[in-house]
């Protein structure tokens, strides 16, 4: 505990903790929905996506690889969603055909144009996360509660809208709501937790934020308020415990929260089972 309060006096952790809850939390909410609607790969596919903006970015050496992820990672949701209707492309092909090609052509442009000496670590790092959570900058800081908020508004705002379009899209369309808006509003937001999570789990660990948490909550809650608060909460405290004991005992971040939320789900069903 000394030793955890000592940690807690260094801005950098602290700036960490606020991170990941925003991120973890964020995630939760739309995990829901993208769970629900069988459309939880699609976090899988937008990392990959990720993955080949970043490698983009780092050979034409960006000052902020962000100017370039963000931007690329929400036209990729927009595209997966509009390919995943076309009836010769279905959804799950899609993003198999768009995560697979940007991860082969990130690989392949980091070795032929290398951005620096360790091109294996930087790969790995970026795949299955790294320390650069504890080293994040004011401005990354800044933009990370920026985007937190303005995601967690608008599923608040649209609340109502998002639970019509998760259970029922066909429904929600023949009543007059505008359906396919509010799906490109759930890709797209999820594009932005994706780049957001980049540097708390790793690409290939990211998709686990959006699903352990829902599915944890969906064996000890039955309707869609209770599952979307309860997978919040699990996910944001999953993620902060293995945030610090990463920290404490040197584990690699990314992997150490997804462990936790394996742990928190096989805790949740056990518990259920013990419910019924």
């Amino acid at each position: 505990m000394d030793k955890l309060v000592m940690y807690f006096q260094m801005s950098y952790v602290r700036n960490a903790v606020v991170v990941a809850i925003l991120i973890s939390l964020c995630a939760a909410l739309l995990g829901v929905s993208l769970v629900l609607k069988r459309f939880s790969f699609i976090g899988d596919g937008l990392s990959h996506v990720a993955f080949g903006a970043l490698a983009v970015a780092s050979v034409l050496k960006f000052t902020n690889n962000m100017i370039l992820i963000l931007p690329v990672t929400v036209l990729a949701a927009i595209l997966l969603l509009r390919t995943g209707r076309n009836t010769k492309v279905k959804g799950d092909a899609a993003i198999a055909m768009i995560s697979v090609g940007s991860m082969a052509f990130g690989y392949l442009l980091l070795n032929v144009l290398p951005a620096s000496a360790n091109v294996s670590g930087d790969v790995c790092s970026t795949l299955f996360g790294s320390t650069s959570i504890i080293t994040l900058t004011t401005s990354d800081v800044i933009l990370c509660i920026v985007l937190s908020l303005i995601t967690i508004a608008v599923f608040i705002f649209l609340y109502n809208r998002i639970f019509a379009v998760t259970f029922d899209e066909d429904f929600a369309t023949a009543t007059g709501s505008k359906a396919e808006i509010y799906n490109l509003i759930i890709a797209v937001i999820t594009a932005v937790i994706i780049v957001l999570a980049m540097n708390l789990v790793g690409s290939l660990l990211i998709s686990a934020l959006l699903v352990f948490p829902s599915l944890s909550a969906m064996r000890l809650s039955n309707s869609f308020k209770g599952v979307t608060i309860l997978a919040a909460v699990i996910s944001v405290i999953c993620a902060v415990s293995g945030l610090l004991f990463a920290i404490l005992f040197g584990t690699p971040v990314g992997s150490t929260i997804v462990a936790c939320d394996a742990l928190a789900f096989v805790i949740c069903l056990l518990l259920g089972k013990i419910k019924k």
